[in-house]
């Protein structure tokens, strides 16, 4: 970190919540090393007024994987991730910490906080959809179901085995939910209405994206791509611990290197570069 660093800590009001303490030790951390100036949104709102009026100063975001994400889609909006890197200390509940884990954000808020002041920006590719948003780690669309439950009696079954089947579908042999969609990557297509699948995910492979679709009971089709678009009957997806809303239809555009995060620095990374 140079002398003349500045950051915008954002405190998110979740944070403040459920880890106080945890909080206050990230403060003393990142003002002791830095000019620091510390904004306390009360919701998303103020959240995203907070980081819009940055100006020069290294926004770092004190939260949770929500928090994050929200940040990255606001500068992405912004068109404002390539001026410089993110820096984030996770703070929440367990669960809720797992994708800054999976990026390399240390846990703990020593840790992360000294990481902010001493590490290096490491670059990320960004998975964007055509409504805008953002993905920073994969895109799953359906997953095997458990095995059902054991049969009831036949007395019983032989009675509400019709009722059941018009109130829902049932699963193919083998408790897997399966799905009609058509599958394209860049224009190629994967998968078409005719032909069920388990599941389809997208991650990113160093300026590509990996596609898998899964067909029920044959060997999963993998290929490499840069857009992936899939449509087909309401289906939802699940993307850095949310679950969209049913749709028809989204397309999926891999942004090589498109942002930075600040992260502890490894010995010999040819990519490492001093945080601004």
């Amino acid at each position: 970190m140079s002398d003349h660093d500045q950051l915008l800590v954002i405190i998110d009001p979740v944070a403040r919540r459920s880890d106080g303490e945890s909080v206050r030790i990230a403060k003393d951390v990142l003002c002791a090393a830095a000019e620091t100036k510390i904004c306390l949104p009360d919701g998303p709102e103020e959240f995203a007024r907070a980081l819009a009026r940055r100006g020069a100063r290294r926004p770092v975001v004190v939260g949770d994987d929500r928090a994050l994400l929200r940040t990255v889609t606001l500068l992405h909006r912004e068109r404002a991730l390539a001026r410089g890197a993110l820096s984030a200390v996770p703070i929440g509940a367990p669960g809720s910490l797992e994708l800054a884990r999976a990026l390399g954000v240390p846990q703990g808020a020593v840790a992360a906080a000294r990481a902010v002041v001493d590490g290096v920006a490491r670059r990320f590719d960004l998975l964007v959809d055509d409504s805008d948003g953002v993905v920073l780690g994969g895109v799953r669309i359906g997953t095997a179901e458990p095995a059902p439950a054991a049969p009831p009696p036949a007395s019983v079954w032989s009675t509400c085995r019709t009722l059941v089947r018009t109130l829902v579908r049932v699963p193919p042999q083998g408790g897997l939910r399966t799905h009609r969609l058509r599958v394209e990557a860049d224009g190629v297509l994967l998968r078409d209405l005719d032909e069920p699948v388990e599941s389809v995910t997208l991650r990113s492979l160093g300026g590509v994206a990996e596609v898998v679709v899964r067909p029920p009971h044959a060997p999963p089709v993998r290929t490499e791509a840069r857009t992936l678009t899939v449509s087909g009957p309401d289906f939802r997806y699940h993307a850095d611990s949310r679950t969209s809303s049913p749709l028809r239809r989204r397309t999926w555009t891999i942004r090589e290197n498109a942002w930075s995060l600040t992260l502890p620095a490894l010995p010999d990374h040819p990519e490492d570069t001093p945080a601004p």
